[in-house]
């Protein structure tokens, strides 16, 4: 019963600091954060991570990750495919190389400098959507630019963690030889694309003939966990199983209807807890004395975004004003960083000196994001 003491407290606080931070203007997960890290280790030490909290945790992210697939928009990233593709390849591979160089210059080995650099490549623009719907240019070129390379972002960052997951782990050995274990992967992402194409249709027709309260529903989470499942069985992350389930759901006609109903049930349960579950083993003792690689950590996170945003969509043809919205646009790392931080933490590959460090360049890159983006939408779109 000690566990449903701790999920009411959780669910509690943060609703409460969820709604107190997006009064203020701070993104919602910013609070849920903020709440892992005041109950646990560096606050009140009320929670600490359990095994059941842990699971939880797994369910959150599995959740997140298939309602992230659910909302890609493939037609949109078609539409703008060439600049999208680029933004997102340059902001990809310049925060991989600045965030490994800045990583290894404060005495980290070369692996976890790299995966530092990895966690830094991902990209959330859930808070630039907001801020491109408050200052009306979502449907602008720019903003369909962002959208779409948010969609290749996620999906390279998502892919490019699961295959090189095996060879970041601890002592680097692996259970299965190496061209059996690409070759299992190679026939997941092949069945990845029979999912997409014929199995989810078929899985969603079939489920709105049964007699069963919310069978779509239930039909849409069998295939979100059975793919996660596979995707793990073959060395890969469960996240990446669950994006594309919610990807290839995202593509039938029950996409609204699976949406809300995940959503109510991920966000009032399970995610809550995964972003607590972050915040639980972060101490403020250790972050005092890392001042100075949180700061340079943090310079090189803004700056790696939106120059490769900048230089994508100059390379295309974007005016300079216009490739810096895009750019800043890029900046959030949000919900995908900690998604790949939080698995490379359970999979042994983060040192706890980089855990904490990390998790503050991503909440303050998140914060600042939005002011970056409203300076420079205005530069292009004034009013």
């Amino acid at each position: 019963m000690e566990f449903i003491g701790q999920l009411c407290l959780i669910l509690i606080t943060t609703t409460l600091v969820s709604h107190g931070a997006k009064r203020i203007g701070i993104p919602g997960v910013v609070g849920q954060l903020l709440v892992g890290i005041l109950l646990g280790a560096g606050g009140l030490k009320l929670l600490q991570s359990t095994e059941m909290i842990h699971e939880f945790s797994e369910l959150g992210v599995i959740f997140l990750m298939f309602l992230a697939g659910v909302e890609s928009d493939l037609a949109l990233l078609r539409k703008y495919a060439k600049p999208a593709f680029l933004v997102a390849i340059l902001g990809i591979i310049l925060p991989i190389i600045l965030g490994t160089a800045g990583t290894m210059a404060f005495a980290f080995s070369f692996k976890v400098a790299l995966f530092s650099g990895m966690i830094l490549a991902a990209t959330s623009v859930s808070i630039s959507v907001e801020v491109l719907k408050e200052l009306r240019a979502l449907q602008t070129k720019e903003g369909a630019t962002i959208l779409g390379a948010s969609v290749v972002d996620d999906i390279l960052v998502v892919v490019l963690f699961s295959l090189s997951l095996p060879y970041f782990q601890e002592g680097g050995t692996l259970s299965i030889p190496l061209p059996l274990l690409f070759f299992e992967q190679v026939l997941y992402f092949g069945f990845i694309f029979f999912t997409i194409r014929w199995l989810a249709p078929k899985v969603i027709a079939i489920s709105q003939k049964l007699f069963v309260t919310g069978s779509i529903v239930i039909a849409s989470l069998v295939l979100c966990l059975g793919m996660a499942f596979l995707a793990d069985l073959v060395g890969l992350s469960s996240v990446i199983g669950a994006f594309f389930a919610g990807i290839a759901i995202g593509q039938t006609t029950a996409k609204e209807q699976v949406f809300k109903n995940v959503e109510i049930v991920g966000y009032s349960l399970f995610i809550p807890v995964f972003f607590v579950s972050i915040g639980l083993t972060i101490s403020f003792q250790q972050l005092a004395s890392q001042g100075l690689f949180i700061i340079v950590l943090l310079v090189l996170a803004l700056v790696s975004k939106l120059a490769g945003g900048f230089i994508g969509s100059r390379l295309v043809g974007f005016s300079t004003n216009s490739s810096l919205m895009i750019g800043s646009g890029m900046i959030s790392r949000g919900e995908m960083a900690l998604i790949i931080l939080q698995l490379g933490d359970k999979a042994k590959i983060v040192p706890h000196e980089l855990f904490g460090p990390m998790v503050i360049v991503i909440i303050v890159s998140t914060l600042l994001s939005p002011f970056f983006l409203k300076y420079f939408t205005k530069k292009v779109y004034s009013a």
